[in-house]
């Protein structure tokens, strides 16, 4: 969903400028032929028939270099028709004389010219973009909410829980195996190691050994290890309940204008 929607953002778009002006443009059409349906409806003043054949034309030019244009050709020609009806110089049509159904086709040139005008407010690629932002962030929104049940049932348990004390018992129950590997890595051929063995050097060593090793476990079984361990256990899930709290589908839910590529 990510890689669709980072896609789509990274098609070619033109220039923010070019957008605003077709939409100020699109707007004073539609308001133009608008202005003469809700007015009198009588004669059009030859100034309008003008303008309204010029805006056909430049809206016209605009329609070919939009960005959905030079994504697919077909599928935006196939999926903006209103755009065409838009097109249509109505006032030039009423001012030329009496036709069939005329008031039909000119609401018609109406309700296309609002399509046209919202259609360029949204920009190229909005509702392939929202749909997608919508999808993934419900997508996100529920992966988040079950890690955060997780990490907040983690933490009652920790709560609970005795780490350093499950530590200290494995310790524990491998102590023999543990300081027969210490022992086993300790020289035992050469002069000094031969006076240590005559003198009984090696024996105190090795008690020496199993009341350090007694006092490390009995350390790690502390209240106060175990606290120690609890609290950056948790101060490592409280980060992660903090990175779930920012939406990274928000940062795309909103109506950008990219520079033209």
């Amino acid at each position: 969903m990510v890689s669709r929607l980072e896609e789509l953002e990274s098609l070619p778009h033109r220039s923010a400028l070019l957008h605003w002006a077709a939409l100020a443009l699109s707007l004073l059409s539609f308001i133009l032929l608008a202005g003469w349906v809700l007015g009198s409806q009588g004669s059009v003043p030859r100034a309008w028939v003008l303008l309204d054949i010029g805006l056909g034309v430049v809206l016209a030019v605009e329609f070919f270099t939009r960005s959905g244009f030079r994504w697919d050709r077909v599928t935006y020609l196939r999926t903006r028709v209103f755009d065409f009806v838009a097109i249509v110089p109505a006032l030039a049509l009423v001012n030329h004389g009496p036709f069939a159904i005329e008031g039909v086709w000119v609401w018609f040139i109406l309700v296309a010219r609002a399509a046209r005008a919202l259609d360029r407010l949204l920009g190229d690629g909005f509702v392939r973009r929202t749909v997608l932002v919508l999808v993934g962030g419900l997508e996100e929104e529920i992966t988040d909410r079950v890690l955060e049940r997780i990490i907040s049932r983690i933490q009652a348990d920790m709560d609970r829980a005795s780490f350093s004390h499950g530590v200290a018992e494995a310790f524990a129950r491998n102590k023999a195996a543990v300081l027969q590997r210490v022992r086993a890595s300790t020289p035992r051929e050469g002069l000094v190691p031969g006076l240590a063995h005559l003198v009984g050097l090696d024996a105190a060593l090795e008690r020496t050994e199993e009341r350090a090793y007694d006092a490390i476990v009995e350390i790690i079984d502390s209240e106060e290890v175990d606290r120690a361990v609890r609290d950056s256990v948790n101060s490592t899930f409280t980060r992660m309940l903090a990175e779930l709290g920012e939406k990274s589908w928000r940062q795309h839910f909103r109506v950008r204008r990219r520079p033209a590529k």
